[in-house]
């Protein structure tokens, strides 16, 4: 058994577009099921300061948080209250915790460039973009990697992320196919990475499926999220 926070973005690092909350507690459920010790928080200025929490030592980091685009280019008075909680998530992740970054987390922490660097990629404004959501299918381009290698395919409903900036160092495991009709006016018509792995001391790997609890509780897009935990707590 291993240990897991789950950080729901809220306040600062919410949208009107995705309800963090709900996101994270189906990551909860898939962690709980395979048999891990989770705890779920709200981001907060203080959520590091939580009595115990060093004590407890989460193994994982799991993201689902986003951001307000007011914050990106102007963090505000209020960023330096928030400095002690990137110092904290930061730590977390140089002390050998594993990251896992979920959807609009590749928008998440714009005040602090660690995180994108971090998890190897981000949404661009005005560059990323995605089809309207629907029946998706998100397709494996590394079937020899431990998290991939028994999938073939991801099925369900819903945005396909496209444009992403993404590191040179990342490893692709899976892509969203977008046609040229549905790029037309929007973006690159294409592969898009939309899973991938980035080297390092710890293991990180970011997943952009999951907009939504529906998107979330399709079989195959929880078998994957099931072999990403088990990997990223592999020791």
């Amino acid at each position: 058994m291993a240990t897991v926070l789950v950080l729901a973005g809220a306040g600062r690092y919410s949208d009107p577009w995705h309800d963090c909350a709900a996101q994270a507690d189906e990551v909860a459920q898939v962690a709980r099921a395979l048999g891990h010790e989770v705890r779920v928080r709200s981001t907060h200025p203080a959520t590091f300061d939580e009595p115990g929490l060093d004590e407890w030592a989460p193994q994982l980091l799991a993201v689902v948080a986003a951001g307000d685009p007011a914050h990106r280019a102007d963090p505000g008075p209020e960023a330096g209250e928030w400095r002690r909680f990137h110092d904290a998530r930061q730590a977390l992740v140089d002390g050998g915790a594993a990251v896992l970054a979920l959807h609009e987390s590749s928008y998440a922490f714009g005040d602090d460039p660690r995180w994108a660097a971090t998890i190897g990629g981000q949404w661009v404004d005005a560059r990323s973009w995605h089809p309207p959501y629907g029946p998706a299918t998100f397709r494996v381009v590394d079937d020899e990697h431990p998290v991939t290698w028994s999938l073939g395919e991801v099925t369900t409903e819903d945005e396909r992320y496209a444009d992403l900036v993404v590191a040179d160092e990342a490893h692709v495991l899976v892509v969203a196919d977008v046609t040229p009709d549905e790029a037309h006016g929007h973006g690159t018509a294409g592969a898009h990475p939309v899973v991938w792995t980035m080297p390092g001391t710890t293991r990180v790997l970011y997943d952009a499926l999951g907009h939504d609890a529906r998107a979330l509780s399709s079989p195959s897009r929880r078998a994957l999220l099931a072999s990403e935990l088990s990997w990223l707590l592999q020791r």
